[in-house]
């Protein structure tokens, strides 16, 4: 199975346990510190999907908590009959503490909470971390979990991959601040794109059309070549195309493009299907076709369709986004269906008509 495969596995047979990497999180939470040092401070921060054991999420956050100025870190778990099955065996963590259960373990979720110095250390870190089971399994959409999304400030996570689309309507519906991992094709979802256009969500920068490599259990079968194990046997691969999405600011999104005039890229393009050609206009809407998102000209006024990757360089000062050139969200932007009936945007060439790849429709903003 090669890599693009990965996450379409996971969604098919609800695979979801992708574990990301402390690295990875750090790299992604230290660009909304650079940019508001207190973006945290004073603040509960709910983790749903993380039992520490297994997520870095708590352990990063809790090895941070004074730092930051964190007020509560909540995490929960799933119950591990729905997740973990066959592999899974408790940890010393959890097996020696007071209120160990060996058959709730298996039918319940569990909470950890952080938020004042337990064993007197002088300060608040992992070590102060207090668990106990969940009354249920720990369904993010239970109402049990649901309380505590009410209560918190801020929604952090690697939901599953499966759920995305309803994990993300979930937070939004509570109107909470969030970061989260998704998949890019997670952009042109009918329920998410409508959010990135309303400048409701918008990309994390640590990731810009890259992939990331993440653990994933024991038992995960896979043969893709970018599988490898560590020193402790534990398995990972990586996986294409993820992004981070969220509501919390950084310095990124407000920094324009640097763009060359539409003269100019005619003239001086580096990519031959302008240089000296030009933009081709749709066969079936109203707009240019711009292939790559250095190409975009600079004083074009009317609309274009722009490759999916330009939403890692979106500066909603710069552009404004009118829609997404592909399925039922263009359908209802008016475009009609192309040679192969269907709602796509299409393009004639040298007197062959194609469907370029997916495209986000922008316009400059005045």
């Amino acid at each position: 199975m090669g890599q693009s495969a990965n996450l379409q596995r996971a969604k098919a047979a609800k695979d979801d346990e992708f574990y990301t990497q402390y690295c990875d999180i750090q790299a992604e939470v230290n660009a909304y510190i650079d940019y508001n040092p207190d973006v945290f401070r004073g603040k509960s921060i709910l983790l749903p999907c993380d039992d520490p054991e297994w997520s870095n999420f708590t352990r990063f956050f809790a090895e941070n908590f004074e730092l930051f100025g964190i007020k509560k870190l909540i995490s929960t778990s799933f119950a591990v009959n729905s997740k973990r099955g066959k592999w899974y065996e408790p940890t010393l963590f959890e097996t020696e503490a007071p209120n160990y259960d060996e058959a709730k373990t298996r039918t319940h979720g569990k909470i950890f909470i952080l938020e004042r110095d337990v064993n007197n250390s002088g300060r608040i870190d992992l070590d102060d971390l207090q668990w106990e089971y969940l009354e249920g399994d720990g369904d993010f959409r239970s109402k049990e979990i649901k309380a505590l999304r009410d209560e918190a400030d801020i929604i952090i996570t690697n939901p599953p991959f499966s759920l995305f689309r309803e994990f993300l309507a979930w937070i939004v519906e509570a109107h909470k601040q969030f970061l989260i991992i998704g998949n890019k094709g997670g952009i042109g979802y009918k329920e998410v794109f409508p959010l990135i256009k309303e400048n409701k969500v918008w990309i994390g920068p640590s990731i810009t059309s890259g992939d990331r490599e993440f653990r994933v259990p024991k038992d995960y079968e896979t043969r893709s070549p970018s599988l490898r194990f560590d020193d402790q046997g534990n398995k990972y691969i990586r996986v294409p195309g993820v992004h981070w999405f969220t509501n919390l600011e950084h310095g990124r999104r407000h920094e324009p493009l640097q763009l060359m005039t539409e003269a100019e890229n005619i003239k001086y393009s580096k990519h031959k299907e302008i240089r000296g050609i030009g933009y081709i206009h749709y066969d079936n809407y109203d707009a240019i076709d711009v292939p790559y998102t250095d190409a975009i000209p600079s004083d074009y006024e009317g609309i274009m369709g722009v490759p999916v990757t330009f939403i890692d360089k979106y500066c909603p000062e710069q552009f404004e986004i009118i829609g997404i050139g592909t399925g039922e969200l263009a359908g209802a932007l008016g475009i009609k269906k192309n040679y192969r009936g269907r709602t796509d945007l299409a393009i004639t060439k040298d007197g062959v008509s194609s469907c370029p790849y997916s495209r986000i429709l922008i316009r400059k903003k005045q």
